[in-house]
């Protein structure tokens, strides 16, 4: 290239996707490409796109529209889950020029080196595979955020939950082995990174796929053993990890580790059997409790999330109010709501007793609402509690957040000294914005 090219990334979706485009985004910075913020002027802008409900595909014809807006002879490309399972709606979208499957994503700098010698070249061009291809792994981590990295350790989900287009985007579950793991959580602490999400499609099935679809060779009990001992992790988070994987002897070992914070993401879904079974999910609500209390005997002060659908074909008023009570009475931190949306080739896309949309968004609010009391009375719980605080890197309106390490946002008037510091502190009161204040322990911080 005579010129150094500009590439920008736009990440729609999960945090794997956005380990996955921190990773992208290095191979084309070790190809001589020069990095800059999708808002600007660029030469390639790179789309990594999710499927998981419709309001994601409906972004992707705008995001490109920006792009195109910001340099109309840009060259743009799609990748990820949306471009694996509609490669063709994408290539239709005026402006595109490249889609890329599940396996060739990893190989774009070759695509776009090969398509940029070609001064005509043809729009909309597909690379995908069948899905049943997708068998190897790339590794892959962010570190965007000064402060936290997202390390991936798994790929693909052979779960058959009815709602699900996951498993048809990403394929058959596999992992990282356990040294390139360990070793990129090294890489990642040697850049002054305090803090490492552990991502994946489902985390908990850490092993299955390791050296090609062997027999397991590593649990995910052993993996968080042997990140536990790596040298200058300050943090390790673990981010969605199912119910019927999470098993006691990892909350037990979360509870007395070095580095393990006593913060959990555990999907639910549905408080309702009827509809956990309708859904092909792998646990009953017994499960789900047992979890919840397992959790909270050994780690009183967790935080637990919990993922919940709304909407699901067949939820009746009295359905839903069944998951609405057994989430009321749940000793739990808060929720991320999902409004059931229809996705072509699933199971559920044809079952009937569809809800309509007016009841979706209905329960959808009163969730949320359910959501804000719970947040509101977990943080209520560790007022007067002595924790410690990793500092985000953003000054917002005079003020810099961080989060204790079981996950109480706090805020304090801004201070760059704080940026990606570690810092005890005792927790006072509740803001008006539902951020929490507090009191440094040590006298020494200036403020």
């Amino acid at each position: 290239m005579s010129a150094t090219k500009k590439v920008a990334f736009y990440t729609l979706g999960c945090k794997l996707n956005y380990s996955e485009t921190s990773t992208i985004a290095r191979d084309f910075t070790s190809e001589g490409f020069e990095r800059v913020d999708f808002s600007e002027k660029a030469d390639i802008y790179v789309v990594n796109t999710c499927s998981v409900t419709e309001n994601a595909d409906k972004r992707f014809k705008n995001i490109v529209k920006q792009a195109r807006k910001a340099n109309d002879e840009a060259f743009v490309a799609a990748i990820g889950c949306y471009a694996q399972l509609k490669p063709e709606e994408l290539a239709d979208v005026d402006g595109v020029d490249l889609v890329l499957g599940a396996t060739e994503k990893f190989n774009i700098t070759s695509y776009i080196n090969e398509l940029l010698k070609v001064p005509e070249h043809s729009r909309g061009q597909i690379h995908s595979c069948e899905i049943s291809e997708a068998d190897f792994y790339v590794g892959s981590y962010s570190i965007g955020d000064r402060t936290r990295a997202f390390l991936k350790v798994q790929d693909g989900c052979d779960y058959k939950c009815t709602y699900c287009t996951i498993p048809l985007a990403r394929g058959i579950s596999r992992s990282d082995t356990l040294e390139n793991v360990l070793n990129n959580a090294a890489e990642i602490s040697s850049k002054g990174i305090k803090e490492i999400v552990l991502t994946g499609v489902n985390i908990g099935d850490y092993g299955k796929g390791e050296f090609g679809n062997k027999k397991h060779e590593h649990t995910f009990f052993e993996l968080c053993k042997a990140l536990d001992e790596v040298e200058g992790i300050e943090r390790l988070r673990i981010s969605s990890i199912e119910p019927n994987l999470l098993k006691n002897e990892t909350i037990k070992f979360v509870a007395q580790s070095k580095t393990f914070v006593p913060h959990f993401h555990i999907p639910l879904q549905s408080g309702s059997d009827t509809l956990l079974k309708q859904m092909k999910r792998r646990y009953m609500s017994g499960l789900y409790v047992d979890r919840v209390k397992t959790i909270k005997e050994t780690m009183p002060n967790a935080c637990i999330g919990v993922d919940v659908i709304v909407g699901f074909p067949g939820e009746t008023d009295a359905l839903f109010l069944e998951t609405y009570n057994f989430l009321t009475e749940l000793d739990i931190s808060y929720l991320h709501v999902f409004t059931y949306s229809e996705r072509e080739n699933t199971a559920a896309a044809t079952m009937d007793g569809a809800v309509s949309k007016k009841v979706r968004a209905k329960r959808s609010k009163m969730l949320r609402g359910l959501s804000a009391k719970k947040r509101r009375s977990f943080y209520e719980s560790q007022l007067g509690n002595t924790l410690t605080v990793l500092f985000e890197g953003e000054n917002k309106t005079g003020y810099i957040h961080g989060f204790t390490q079981n996950y109480v946002k706090v805020k304090c008037p801004w201070n760059p000294a704080l940026v990606n510091t570690l810092h005890p502190v005792t927790l006072t009161k509740i803001d008006h914005d539902g951020m929490v204040r507090f009191e440094f322990v040590t006298a020494t911080i200036l403020l």
